[in-house]
């Protein structure tokens, strides 16, 4: 296994990613971007990119925040998230860089990107696709699904998963359903499968210290969500290296 830290710029910010490549598999291997949750690139986004490498991805996980640094204060968080949110080319330019980045790694086929993101990364990876990049894929774990320009969907060229937790108190049924509504208007090719028993952040092992009602980590969930994302992979992507 291969890790490296690699720095791009992006909207005016020094941004440091993380690539995992296992050099063990030969070839040329499809390319998965990850974008974390909205504290930024933390240990768990890093295992993340470790885990798809031995799976035979080539792996690149994207910094929010500059110095790929995360950010522990929500106080802090969640107004950049915020300012993300409501102006969406910002966080489509600075996922678009890391994207580029991951591109243009010899080990990536650049014909066979995918992105996936977890809460706040999963609405970024969304607000890539919107934005027309040319990914083949695109998987959101608990992902906010709203966006300001619902109107870009007609832009969206990969197939669309979206795991979702039927108890996740930030993302109710009427977030869900104008998604649906979304992703049919705009034509995409897209799937969303809703977990029972599972609340936000069910990928996340240790969420559970937040203390947030309706933040818990959900083991079943986290598994048979990584098993609908390689399925997604297997279809839109081909093979990874072996």
């Amino acid at each position: 296994m291969r890790t490296e830290d690699i720095e791009y710029h992006a909207d005016g910010a020094r941004l440091v990613g993380y690539l995992a490549v296992d050099d063990s598999k030969p070839g040329k291997r499809p390319g998965v971007l990850i974008a974390p949750e909205g504290g930024g690139l933390v240990d768990l986004t890093k295992s993340i990119a470790r885990r798809l490498a031995e799976a035979g991805y080539a792996a690149f996980a994207m910094d929010y925040y500059g110095d790929g640094k995360p950010l522990t204060d929500m106080n802090e968080v969640m107004p950049r998230i915020g300012a993300f949110m409501a102006q969406p080319s910002t966080i489509r330019a600075r996922a678009a860089e890391a994207l580029a980045v991951l591109a243009r790694q010899p080990e990536c086929d650049a014909g066979k990107l995918a992105a996936i993101g977890y809460c706040f990364g999963g609405t970024t990876v969304l607000e890539l696709a919107r934005s027309g990049a040319d990914l083949k894929a695109v998987v959101g774990f608990h992902s906010g699904l709203g966006t300001t320009r619902p109107q870009d969907a007609k832009d969206i060229k990969a197939k669309v998963l979206t795991c979702i937790g039927y108890q996740d108190p930030i993302i109710p049924a009427d977030q869900r359903l104008a998604f649906e509504k979304e992703m049919a208007q705009g034509g995409v090719d897209w799937r969303m499968n809703v977990y029972g028993g599972a609340g936000h952040s069910f990928t996340n092992p240790g969420v559970g210290a937040l203390g947030r009602p309706g933040f818990e980590y959900h083991a079943e969930t986290d598994r048979r969500s990584w098993a609908a994302m390689i399925d997604l992979f297997d279809e839109a992507l081909g093979p990874p290296a072996s």
